[in-house]
């Protein structure tokens, strides 16, 4: 397939998805790849596909030893630069290695593409001082990328499809600000009340007060985020996006957390991971279900945000 917006950066990993010496499958603009992280925290990449009877990489294991990746089918090994390993000679490399670059971490790649754009550093600015709680909603969804980033600019879903978990009545926005691929605005959250059930379910919506502002910034296309205060503190939820295929759109949410209360932080961590997952699984499901897309006979308030998220990728 043409890649998907290329020479975009792509978050496609944190080092915490991907455990120590086990191969980890992703796919990228149609690709597959495999990707490994050593005893020492080095992370590599190459082509998913053996040379030899093409099985599958990321089904193998990894050669403590000798940072190698070793094949499920003949047990071929293959060095970090995609070569064939044998311990007097050094072969060309029969495997085309995955660049990448590790921030922190967090795991970026252009996908073999030339750079259009830098490596956003959204992250590393509003993360200090805050604790990493996990990643959430690990979804490989079933539509375009295109619809994928849409739903994460359009402010008007959130009465719908999130209305059974929080409740909420109304969204405003406000202090909108375009700056070339980055985006930055207040939202204003009314929410009414929750069932004793939906509490005892899930105890991060105790903390939820009737009325809320977060604060959301995005880095066009790969990261969306907001930080959201609350009585007990504050959390972080980014939200990774990047194309799989040309109808599989991959996401994940990074979460972070302020909380000082000791008791109320390990009560919310899981929580909190469990409220993303569902609200992760809300949005599948509506992007899953929709039918091909139309020019809207209806426009509703604040649109402009995600016409400004269309017309980038329109003019990428």
């Amino acid at each position: 397939m043409h890649p998907i917006l290329p020479g975009a950066p792509w978050l496609v990993a944190h080092r915490s998805m991907l455990g120590v010496n086990k191969p980890n499958k992703i796919t990228l603009n149609g690709r597959d790849y495999v990707l490994w992280q050593n005893q020492t925290g080095e992370v590599f990449g190459l082509d998913n596909i053996c040379p030899h009877m093409q099985a599958p990489l990321s089904d193998g294991w990894i050669c403590r030893e000798r940072n190698t990746i070793t094949c499920p089918f003949h047990a071929l090994e293959f060095d970090t630069q995609g070569r064939l390993y044998r311990e007097e000679t050094l072969t060309q490399p029969l495997l085309k290695k995955l660049d990448l670059t590790v921030i922190g971490d967090n795991i970026w790649t252009y996908g073999g593409c030339e750079p259009k754009i830098p490596i956003p550093d959204l992250i590393e600015k509003i993360t200090p001082g805050f604790e990493f709680v996990g990643v959430a909603g690990s979804k490989s969804i079933q539509g375009d990328f295109l619809s994928n980033l849409l739903i994460n600019y359009d402010y008007n879903h959130q009465n719908g499809t999130h209305r059974d978990i929080f409740k909420i009545k109304a969204v405003e926005v406000s202090d909108y600000q375009e700056n070339g691929y980055s985006t930055k605005l207040l939202q204003k959250v009314t929410r009414g009340d929750n069932t004793l059930g939906e509490v005892a379910s899930n105890p991060v919506l105790l903390t939820v007060p009737k009325t809320f502002v977060n604060q959301f910034e995005y880095s066009f296309p790969c990261l969306t985020s907001f930080v959201a205060s609350i009585p007990s503190g504050q959390f972080i939820q980014i939200h990774a996006l990047y194309p799989e295929t040309e109808n599989r759109t991959k996401t994940f949410v990074l979460v972070f957390a302020k909380i000082q209360n000791l008791v109320l932080k390990t009560l919310l961590k899981n929580s909190l991971l469990k409220a993303v997952d569902a609200v992760i699984r809300q949005d599948t499901e509506t992007i899953e279900n929709l039918y091909p897309r139309q020019k809207p006979k209806i426009h509703l308030p604040n649109e402009e945000i995600m016409f400004y998220a269309q017309k980038l990728y329109q003019q990428w």
